[in-house]
């Protein structure tokens, strides 16, 4: 049994992690910012990245830690500084003072290409800190994560049940399913292995139309017809979406940019080896149950 202290855990990622360490008989000790419901197992801590009371409080007695949270978008860099950045930085520390060794960092794919987004940006000079922190780390790049829960592709779902989809300039992208991911994580989390970052998807690559056409197969299209947006025009739809839901908007400028990118797919040399980590959910399997989840909550 391993005592695993998890930033995020009530989030997307941060969830299913926590019910996989649960399931493998686990304990977790878990960073929130809102009362969360008791459940066996788990130890709640009201925290948060900047506070560094409860950072150490949530690293003492932890046998390894599994940063997950950061920020996805930000009104500016300074934003993604606070979030990812500083947030990082703050874990670290309380990590090195607990004596906890075992550090595994949820990163990005677009932190290799850190110049096209502040979010990337951030992504990457987290990575740098955790890289010269000293002790045994992992970083794990995912591309898409999704699955049940997820609420960043819904727009996506959405547009697919009338049969459209709006899409960034043609390119390949891959995905990996939440669970896949969460199962990874949990690995890392409680194996010796050697420093490395991670690339992760399901193996399966994709073209921005094959994605649209998965997706609309999940909601039940026979053919969903994919419109791919130049950058100037996800450029406006950007600053449209912000119009529309302020804080809330799925589409900001800082994503445009590596939407724009050509490929996001992970990189075979930098999967993790199969004898540690294989995907077990394809892509039609995974968008099928993600569209039964929208509809059971009344989401699509």
């Amino acid at each position: 049994m391993t005592t695993l202290a998890i930033t995020g855990a009530a989030g997307f990622v941060g969830k299913a992690l926590v019910a996989q360490a649960l399931v493998a008989g686990h304990i977790v000790h878990a960073l929130t910012r809102r009362p969360q419901p008791p459940r066996e197992g788990i130890v709640w801590l009201d925290g948060a990245l900047d506070r560094p009371d409860s950072l150490a409080a949530l690293a003492d007695g932890a046998d390894a830690i599994v940063h997950v949270a950061g920020v996805v978008n930000a009104a500016n860099r300074a934003g993604f500084v606070a979030g990812n950045i500083d947030g990082t930085r703050a874990m670290l520390d309380a990590a090195r003072a607990a004596g906890v060794r075992r550090f595994v960092h949820v990163s990005s794919l677009s932190a290799r290409e850190p110049r096209l987004s502040n979010y990337g940006w951030s992504k990457a000079e987290a990575e740098t800190l955790v890289a010269a922190s000293g002790l045994d780390w992992s970083i794990v790049r995912p591309s898409g994560v999704y699955g049940p829960g997820d609420m960043e592709m819904r727009d996506l779902f959405r547009a697919a049940r009338f049969g459209i989809a709006l899409l960034p300039p043609r390119g390949a992208v891959s995905l990996v399913a939440v669970e896949d991911l969460a199962r990874l994580l949990l690995t890392l989390a409680t194996q010796a292995v050697p420093p490395a970052i991670y690339e992760v998807d399901d193996g399966h690559i994709l073209t921005h139309d094959a994605m649209a056409q998965a997706i609309g197969r999940a909601v039940g299209r026979r053919r969903v017809l994919a419109l791919h947006l130049p950058r100037a025009a996800l450029m406006l739809g950007a600053r449209l979406d912000k119009t529309l839901r302020g804080r809330g908007a799925k589409l900001t400028a800082d994503r445009v940019g590596y939407l724009s990118h050509p490929d996001w797919t992970a990189r075979p040399a930098l999967r993790p080896p199969a004898a540690l980590w294989t995907p077990a959910i394809a892509p039609d399997e995974g968008l099928a149950a993600t569209a039964r989840w929208y509809r059971d909550n009344g989401l699509l």
